[in-house]
């Protein structure tokens, strides 16, 4: 009679065995990858080790592991062509990390939110879903367990999910710390109602830093438009015609809001940066070309795509679950004409 049978050596014990991901194994074992050669050596004596048999090769197509990214576009107001270049960054970090770990990425472009199309990943090993425009309720329900997700450009604290985003805080403090070391007294906000996490965060960002600070805003200085370029230009200057001054300095929640407040501005006969200074956020394109051209906040987007394709190839490829991350990155502030170089007059506010 003969013995039992072994069992043959899976590639993710080989993996576990070395301390990495399966997906770092197979590239060292397919000599792929820019893998290091200690993690290369390591990888080699767990297979001898162990008696790892690679399996039959299989075609190409048969072989390939997909990531899925979806765009999802809710209400458009923020997800749209005026952001394209920006989400494109998103999609070039994803896209060179996926391919560093062994994937290939897939991209699907959704608009509203039909959950029973938007929860079947078919083959995919996992997804990075925009969630610009998701609620709460959206992020949870698109959130099943046998799905591995990552959310990006959203956060929210208490939700048990995936995140990586840009660090809202960090960066509001950074405008408004400079807005107060560049002697504007009176600082102003501009934020959007579209329904938008990062837009009340930055909203809150911006009451912290103040409070922190010691800067007291007057409740006429701080705005609420819409997010689109039109929207937000003819509620700001309806705004501003019937107050009977403006603040120093405003800082926009993204630089599409701040276009439009600039030329409402413009139009209402107030010289960008000789009477009032604008900060916007995001750092598109079109911010360096304006006149004056846009003060904003640089969002590191590919940084962001990649660090959201490595968290979910390490969600993928672990042995146990894993509880969930919430990774903000650092942005920086780029200072251009519409903030000026002129220092206002008398000591910095204290």
């Amino acid at each position: 009679m003969d013995g039992p049978v072994s069992k043959p050596v899976t590639l993710r014990q080989v993996a576990e065995r070395a301390g990495i991901s399966a997906s770092t194994a197979s590239l060292v074992l397919n000599g792929k990858g820019d893998i290091t050669q200690g993690t290369r050596d390591r990888v080699l004596a767990a297979a001898a080790e162990l008696g790892y048999a690679p399996r039959p090769s299989r075609t190409r197509s048969d072989a390939t592991l997909t990531l899925r990214f979806l765009k999802l576009s809710k209400h458009g107001e923020t997800v749209n062509r005026d952001h394209n270049h920006f989400i494109s960054d998103y999609i070039d970090g994803m896209s060179h990390a996926a391919t560093r770990r062994g994937y290939t990425l897939e991209v699907v472009a959704h608009e509203g939110l039909d959950m029973s199309v938007l929860s079947n990943t078919g083959d995919v090993q996992g997804q990075v879903i925009l969630g610009t425009e998701l609620s709460e309720d959206d992020i949870q329900a698109l959130s099943p367990d046998r799905h591995p997700t990552v959310f990006i450009d959203t956060y929210h604290r208490h939700l048990s999910a995936n995140f990586v985003d840009m660090d809202n805080d960090q960066a509001v403090f950074e405008v408004v710390s400079h807005l107060k070391s560049a002697r504007f007294a009176r600082i102003g906000f501009v934020g959007s109602h579209s329904d938008v996490a990062n837009f009340r965060l930055r909203d809150e960002a911006f009451r912290r830093a103040c409070d922190s600070l010691g800067i007291k805003v007057a409740r006429q200085d701080i705005l609420s438009v819409a997010a689109t370029r039109e929207g937000a230009y003819a509620q700001a200057r309806q705004h501003l015609a019937e107050q009977d001054g403006i603040a120093d300095a405003y800082f926009c929640v993204n630089d599409i809001v701040a276009h439009g407040l600039m030329r409402a501005l413009q139009e209402l006969g107030h010289r960008i940066p000789g009477d009032v200074a604008v900060v916007g956020f995001d750092n598109l394109p079109m911010s360096s070309l304006l006149s004056p051209a846009l003060t904003t906040v640089d969002v590191p987007k590919r940084q962001i795509g990649a660090m959201a394709v490595n968290l979910l190839d390490d969600i993928i490829n672990s042995s146990r679950p894993q509880p969930p991350m919430k990774v903000l990155v650092t942005g920086r502030l780029i200072l251009r004409d519409s903030t000026g170089a002129k220092k206002r007059p008398g000591p910095a506010p204290a």
